[in-house]
Parts: C-alpha cells; sequence; structure tokens
C-alpha cells in the first residue's frame, strides 16, 4: 500500500456494482473474523468486556456493523437522523441497540442485546439482502453511494476491531493479520512547493464530507522525512530522558504525560538492554528499523522538540504523497500532522451527518493509511482524526526540517 497508484487502482471510491459486491464479502468475512477472535476469548459477552473508553463491546460492534449497512442501503435512508429511514428493521428493537446517535458509548455494555448466533444470522441476511439488491442498480454514482458508504464504515470498524483486539491482549489468527511492517529510507525529500488543491472534488466517485470543498492553497517550499520516525530513533529520544525532560512538552502533553504516567511508549517493555513489545498479547523483541507505532500526537510533538524537527501540515503531507517523486512511502501506519481537524471553506454534511461534523476543533488530522487498512480504502486525501492522547490506534509520524 506504499505506492499510491496501487491504492487508487483498486479504490472502493469508484468500485461498480460487482467488485463492490466482492469487496463487501470480504469486508464481512473479516468482521466475523476478528469476532470470533474476541470469541475464543469470551469477550463476545458484554459482561467479560472491559469498561475502556476507546473501544466499544465486540458484540455491540458486530451488530452495529450490519445495522448501518441496513440502514442507508436495505432501509434506504435518506440520512442518519432517526426517522430518516423508508423501512423498519430486520430486528425488533434493532434501532434502540446500534444507533450510534442514540444509544450512548456508556450504555453499550449494558444492553439486552440477542446472542451472538443471532448477531452472525442478522449480518448474514443483511448482506445477502444487499448483494441481492446491488446486483440490480444501476451502475452510476448516486445509485451505489449508499453501498460505497456501508463499505467505508465496515473498513473502518474492521481496522477499529484489530486495535480492540491489541489493546485487550486478544491474539489473531495469522491469516486476519496484515502483512508486518516494512523498515522507511532515513532519507529527507525537498518540495519546492507551490499550490495544491487541497480536498477532493466531486468528479464522480465516492468523496467524504470533510475532503470537501477542494480548494487551492498555497504550500511553501519544505523539507520532509520519506520514511516514518523509527523504533531506534525513538529509542534515542527516550534514552536521552525524552518523557522526563517537560521542556519539549506543550501544556498539554504535559498534563496528558501526567496522566498517563509514561515513561516510553505504549506497549513497550525494557528486558536488560533491549526493548520489547506486546503484539496481539504475544511478547516480541522490538524491531529498531520498524517505524514507531503506538504514539500519541503529544509523544510525536515531544519527540519533534527534542530533534528540532516538527510535524507536517496536512496540506504538506498531501502535497508530497501527490507529487508523485519516488521516495515518499505511506501506508504503514496513520500519520500525525500538525492540523487540527477543521471543515474546509463550504463544508456540507453529508447523508451520515455525524461523521465529521462534531469531531472539528476537538480532534487531529492523522493522513496516509495503516498496515491494517484495507489498499481499496486508502487515499491520499483522506483525512483521518482522533482526540490528541489517542495512542491505541495503529499510529506513527515523520517529521519536516524547521
Amino acid at each position: 500500500m506504499n505506492s499510491l497508484t496501487a491504492s487508487i487502482t483498486a479504490s472502493f471510491r469508484h468500485a461498480r456494482p460487482q467488485p463492490l459486491a466482492e469487496a463487501l464479502q470480504s469486508a464481512r468475512n473479516y468482521t466475523l473474523g476478528l469476532f470470533d477472535c474476541f470469541a475464543a476469548m469470551g469477550y463476545d459477552s458484554l459482561a467479560r468486556v472491559p469498561h475502556i473508553a476507546t473501544i466499544n463491546p465486540p458484540l455491540w460492534e458486530l451488530g452495529h456493523t450490519a445495522w448501518f449497512a441496513e440502514w442507508f442501503i436495505l432501509r434506504e435512508a435518506t440520512s442518519s437522523h432517526p426517522a430518516d429511514a423508508a423501512r423498519h428493521s430486520l430486528l425488533t428493537r434493532g434501532d434502540d441497540w446500534f444507533d450510534s446517535n442514540t444509544v450512548p458509548h456508556r450504555s453499550r455494555w449494558t444492553l439486552d442485546l440477542p446472542g451472538a448466533g443471532a448477531l452472525k444470522t442478522y449480518c448474514h441476511e443483511v448482506l445477502d439482502r444487499t448483494l441481492d439488491k446491488l446486483s440490480r442498480e444501476a451502475g452510476v454514482d448516486e445509485a451505489l453511494y449508499p453501498y460505497r458508504l456501508a463499505l467505508a464504515h465496515e473498513d473502518m470498524h474492521g481496522e477499529a476491531s484489530l486495535y480492540t483486539l491489541q489493546t485487550l491482549g486478544v491474539p489473531v489468527a495469522d491469516r486476519l493479520l496484515p502483512a508486518q511492517l516494512l523498515s522507511g529510507p532515513s532519507s529527507e525529500i525537498a518540495y519546492p512547493g507551490g499550490t495544491l488543491v487541497l480536498g477532493s472534488a466531486q468528479e464522480g466517485g465516492f468523496v467524504f464530507d470533510n475532503e470537501r470543498q477542494a480548494h487551492p492553497v498555497y504550500v511553501a517550499p519544505f523539507r520532509i522525512d520519506a520514511g516514518l520516525v523509527t523504533n531506534a530513533q525513538f529509542a534515542d529520544f527516550v534514552a536521552d530522558g525524552g518523557y522526563q525532560n517537560r521542556q519539549y512538552w506543550s501544556a498539554a502533553g504535559s498534563a496528558w504525560l501526567m496522566r498517563q504516567e509514561r515513561s516510553s511508549p505504549r506497549y513497550w517493555q525494557r528486558d536488560g538492554d533491549q526493548w520489547r513489545t506486546m503484539r496481539f498479547g504475544r511478547l516480541s523483541t522490538l524491531a529498531p528499523s520498524e517505524p514507531v507505532r503506538h504514539v500519541c500526537l503529544f509523544e510525536a510533538q515531544a519527540y519533534c522538540a527534542w530533534a528540532g524537527r516538527r510535524l507536517p501540515g496536512e496540506a504538506e503531507w498531501e502535497y508530497a504523497a501527490l507529487s508523485g517523486q519516488a521516495g515518499f512511502g505511506w501506508g504503514q501506519l496513520w500519520e500525525w500532522t500538525s492540523s487540527a481537524f477543521e471543515p474546509y471553506p463550504g463544508f456540507v454534511a453529508d447523508r451520515y451527518r455525524e461523521y465529521s461534523a462534531p469531531w472539528f476543533m476537538t480532534h487531529q488530522v492523522l493522513r496516509g493509511a495503516s498496515f491494517a487498512t484495507p489498499s481499496r480504502f486508502a487515499s491520499a486525501r483522506f483525512r483521518n482524526f482522533f482526540m490528541p492522547g489517542r495512542d491505541d490506534i495503529f499510529c506513527g509520524f515523520r517529521t519536516c526540517a524547521l
């Protein structure tokens, strides 16, 4: 997925009915496969899942993913507003259980949900009806929009399920684990800058609402790392007292650090003269040349302050990714940028009204993709966004010259 050309070739954004049907089937198989990993550890029961603010109970996730597809495709909802579905759910209380707009996160552990077997049956039934309906759709963007939206939603939840498995320390079957991270180039690339059309133009295919409206921005000349900061590089920061020296940390970063009582990245463990890390419940030696992962924005900013560097803005990142210049590799980890998640000029919420708008100004933009992101989903224009303190996701960073 380090090749932009390869990622666009198979993009879900322009998928026609047959490849879209195959992708929907693949995504559902992956959802069910990951759920079986949770179930093997007893996490198919709500009562056994720890109450953690960054995760959802796997049983709820399973039902919600199918419910979302049913809402927009089978029930032909015109938006995510609770009154905008044209038909009832296949489940008697589907909306009461799985509408994320009306079911608060804290309540998802106490719902009277159907059992895993019943929800798997629901998943299969929704998919079968979806594929049947898709086989009769016109191959035009408007007709295919809800299918592409449901696929994107399931792909995002699939990645979320994988980092939930990491959070809970659950082993994952090898067939469900994406390829291991690769080391990247350590060189720096200079870009001349210029005018960039930032965002996605509505010229056919699927576009996320926060990518609109495409607009010109001026990007000053800049120099950026060809690859992501590695474990070895970050270990130097740790060894030099980076977590103890508050001069490298912003006020918000210092507050986060005090709450976490952290002296190294999440999952790192010191073992003599080397670092080890937990990956899906298994302890392994940390590979020095791999990109450092599971670091939050504050840790990335502190490293930059220590190294005399800075994070790229999202316009710089998009400029580099779209430049076509050899050497700029992306797609191993989501990459923190220096940009707050803000609406582009002319922003209008899409049918999934709560996808972007509630998170403006509180979240931070990450760009690229991760090893856990399906290649069909990757786009140099996609804007991921999380709270600055999140370090459970598959994220890293690269730096720019000051």
